[in-house]
């Protein structure tokens, strides 16, 4: 990257090495092969601040991983594959740990006792919130009430829903303007839009999600004027028995009911 130094491009190119299981010793040292090229032992330890006898086990652990090739002259050389074939590598790497925790999350038994049941839960960040507003949606298998402001409902947000609907789960939205709803109609037709007792975009508000009567989150935005960034902060409760749960779950249990023809008789 322009304007770093020589040095400081080789500490971050070593840190984030070591974030793949490498030492510290093993990331500096492919590091300072990539700009030798091909080296000894003693031009790394020359070139940086690798002792030279820590040399040798570094470059062990990098032939094992596929990174150095060894040349057994005297003294021995030592080349490093491309830094194209070591992207590879690294990335092949990360997706088969990444394949093998995931295959581990499924096999890992919940404990007796979901400890999210016990109380109501904070997230802050946009990010945060939408990750596990996305959770609960991709989670739901009956229903879900869904209410947002336009400036947070994303493309993201419509795939999950549109991946809800196609699962069979009962969609009920509303907090959205015009626009919006036409938009989820054309993508979500099965959705069905109700209005709220209140004005749900004013005060800051964000999003409000309840799905199957066992999850419920509530969102709002903060300090929107002090800068162009979406500032979120959410509170949330797993459980039927969760105080958050029970609480929006009645509100709006009754607000749907009475949007229903049987209960207008």
């Amino acid at each position: 990257m322009a304007g770093k130094s020589t040095e400081q491009l080789e500490y971050e190119c070593s840190t984030l090495l070591q974030k793949f299981g490498f030492t510290e010793y093993e990331a500096s040292t492919f590091v300072y092969l990539l700009r030798l090229g091909t080296g000894t032992a003693k031009d790394v330890a020359e070139i940086g601040d690798v002792p030279r006898t820590r040399v040798y086990d570094a470059v062990d652990a990098l032939h094992e991983a596929g990174l150095v090739d060894i040349q057994h002259t005297s003294p021995k050389k030592f080349t490093p594959v491309s830094r194209e074939s070591a992207l590879r590598k690294l990335n092949l790497q990360r997706q088969n740990t990444i394949t093998e925790l995931s295959e581990l999350f499924e096999d890992l038994e919940p404990a007796t006792q979901q400890p999210e049941e016990l109380g109501v839960w904070t997230v802050t960040g946009y990010e945060g919130v939408t990750s596990r507003l996305l959770e609960f949606i991709d989670d739901a298998d009956d229903e879900l009430i869904y209410m947002t402001v336009d400036e947070l409902l994303t493309e993201d947000h419509l795939d999950h829903l549109e991946a809800a609907e196609e699962r069979g789960v009962d969609i009920y939205l509303a907090g959205l303007s015009d626009s919006a709803q036409a938009e989820i109609q054309e993508r979500i037709p099965s959705a069905e839009l109700f209005e709220t007792l209140w004005a749900w975009s004013e005060e800051g508000a964000g999003s409000l999600l309840i799905t199957d009567e066992r999850t419920a989150l509530v969102s709002v935005l903060t300090d929107q004027e002090a800068t162009d960034s979406i500032h979120e902060t959410a509170i949330w409760g797993m459980g039927e028995r969760n105080s958050l749960v029970v609480v929006l779950r009645a509100i709006f249990t009754w607000r749907l009911n009475t949007l229903t023809p049987e209960a207008n008789e």
